[in-house]
């Protein structure tokens, strides 16, 4: 049968599977779907993986019909918009990664929320002073220019095969029947309810007759489905040159709070002509080769591709398949240790500041890095970064730059078609819950991205390519990731939400399954770490409460306990030609894999 790809005439043959065995063997498909997630199936057809089963479900449904993975992945993506609305969502961005089997090529695409024109370094400065985060998130300031819209519509322009309308079906259908409120759902809500209760409108929607919506009960946003519908009809232009963009400005410009919560939700300055000269940007994707593979992902304004490739680059000086777990964790955390230190001092918007990309994927500037790691010996943060222009071999001179605090819930879905071609797309409002601000009539919450901007300067002698600026995209550690064989056919792709610990997440599973063989689902499941150039090092309680921990404090490691870090899925292409796609067994509630036929 034909592949419906990209607008094309010609009918397009498939690419053959992956020659490369990364991993082990696929474990046996369920004989039937269960009623619940499931975080791993195997099969033909094509697959996603997503944290919900309704969104996954959705994606699978597209390519039933004959889409292709960039119809799915904006089918699903709006579906999350949907069931997971603290974390997605029309009000946000996000970045998009495309492998193309007909040309064996990787495309991305820049969905980043931007700043207003009006904006400037001092953004978030009240009386000369940075303005607490707590009050920045909630608030107008914090909104940036929406991308997700105009990721969807490019992506599906350029790869797509189907109509935004018809793909947003799916979502629109589920937005008006409802979906079932599960513990998750439940407990997002909970820890955002003093200040949903800030916003009337959110207030209404997330908070039924003043109350937490029950686990089991079925929640329903016949608003979102509306928008939804509006958006089918009037396309994206409703956003950046129509109604649904007018309620926008007028949410930011002058937030709805209830008067008895005494908040002072500070107006942003969004304007029409934000919305209007926004576009999502088509860009050459980050390269990095690693053990023979060719390792893709999203180029500044997010900082995941660049520090995800130098971490690797760090890391190919070792054999991390012959370590212990104590010292594969060991060079794991100071690899991301040294790739965070030159991501606070080099990565910004591109457009806007001098980001010397590809010399922080140089391999002389990894080696001139990796000399810093010894086997008995801990880095002390926070480390001062290296300078890729001009590369010193252990160097440790200078000053270091802090890491920007980022909100921890994101979402990330992975798809793969029966052509062969994949998306790995993350995509996010930026705190739980976003701004907390809900556009009133139109279903869903408004992004807090802009906090992702340093909101003044670390130090007066180090430049900080991270302050707002008019127009300007904040730095995100968001970091889609398609890895390729030597041939550029696809072994695995994967993301992760979780602010920051995106990239030590990425990283980690990259390394738990390439390096140290773990079937996708259990490197997904792999109990995890995360080392920002920090004092200390987060753990997950299966590492803190392990005897590792005391084998790595040992040699002078320092930890702290963080309850979850990231919520994975991805696919893998099996030698047969099978998609496996996986997702958490048990984060986040556990995600759902889906193929369109199982395996036998």
């Amino acid at each position: 049968m034909g592949r419906p790809g990209t607008r094309r005439l010609a009918v397009l043959t498939v690419v053959s599977a992956a020659v490369v065995t990364v991993g082990a063997a696929a474990p046996p498909a369920p004989k039937s779907e269960p009623a619940g997630k499931t975080p791993v199936a195997v099969g033909y057809g094509g697959a996603v993986a997503s944290v919900d089963k309704d969104a996954t479900a959705a994606g699978i449904e597209v390519l039933k019909h004959g889409g292709n993975a960039v119809d799915a992945a904006v089918a699903t993506a709006a579906a999350l918009g949907v069931t997971e609305p603290y974390s997605s969502g029309i009000g946000g961005g996000g970045y998009f990664v495309y492998y193309d089997a007909r040309t064996r090529t990787v495309h991305t695409i820049d969905g980043r929320e931007t700043a207003p024109q009006s904006a400037d370094s001092g953004l978030f400065m009240e009386n000369g002073k940075p303005l607490p985060f707590d009050d920045a998130v909630s608030s107008g300031l914090g909104v940036g220019t929406p991308g997700t819209p105009a990721t969807w519509q490019t992506a599906l322009d350029q790869w797509g095969s189907r109509k935004l309308g018809s793909v947003l079906k799916p979502a629109e259908r589920l937005a008006r029947d409802g979906f079932t409120v599960d513990d998750t759902f439940r407990s997002q809500t909970a820890a955002n309810e003093t200040r949903f209760r800030y916003f009337p409108d959110t207030a209404k929607l997330f908070l039924p007759g003043g109350n937490l919506p029950a686990v089991g009960s079925t929640f329903k946003n016949p608003e979102l489905a509306r928008t939804y519908e509006e958006l089918a009809k009037k396309g994206i232009g409703a956003i950046y040159r129509g109604d649904i963009g007018d309620d926008i400005i007028d949410t930011v410009e002058h937030p709805r709070v209830d008067p008895a919560s005494g908040w002072n939700a500070r107006p942003g300055k969004l304007a029409e002509k934000d919305l209007a000269v926004y576009r999502a940007k088509a860009q050459a994707p980050t390269r990095t080769s690693y053990r023979g593979l060719n390792v893709y992902s999203i180029a500044p304004s997010s900082s995941g591709g660049t520090t995800v490739g130098e971490a690797l680059n760090i890391l190919e000086n070792s054999d991390l398949s012959k370590m212990s777990e104590a010292q594969y964790l060991h060079h794991f955390i100071e690899a991301s240790r040294i790739a965070f230190a030159d991501r606070g001092r080099w990565v910004g918007d591109p457009a806007f500041e001098n980001v010397p990309t590809s010399r922080l994927l140089s391999q002389r500037f990894a080696d001139s890095r990796a000399c810093l790691i010894k086997d008995d010996a801990v880095l002390t943060s926070p480390l001062a970064p290296g300078d890729p222009y001009h590369p010193k071999d252990c160097d440790q001179g200078g000053e270091a730059a802090p890491t920007t605090y980022e909100g921890q819930n994101t979402t990330h879905l992975t798809v793969a078609d029966k052509w062969g071609d994949v998306v790995s797309y993350t995509l996010t409002i930026e705190q739980t819950g976003g701004s907390a601000m809900t556009v009133p009539g139109r279903g869903f919450l408004l992004n807090n991205e802009l906090t992702d901007f340093s909101f003044a300067p670390a130090s007066p002698s180090v430049p900080d390519p991270n302050l707002p600026g008019p127009g300007k995209r904040p730095r995100s550690s968001i970091s889609p990731t398609i890895v390729l064989d030597a041939h550029n056919r696809p072994v695995v792709a994967l993301g992760s939400p979780g602010g920051a610990t995106i990239i030590t997440t990425v990283l980690q599973t990259l390394t738990e399954f390439l390096d140290r063989r773990l079937p996708l689902v259990d490197a997904i499941a792999a109990p995890r770490a995360s080392q920002r150039n920090a004092a200390r090092t987060e753990l997950e309680p299966a590492l803190y409460d392990s005897p590792l921990r005391s084998q790595l404090e040992a040699i002078g490691h320092r930890f702290t306990l963080n309850p979850e870090i990231g919520a994975a899925t991805g696919v893998q292409r099996l030698p047969d030609g099978r998609w496996l796609a996986a997702a958490e067994k048990v984060r986040r509630g556990g995600g759902s894999a889906m193929v369109v036929d199982q395996a036998p």
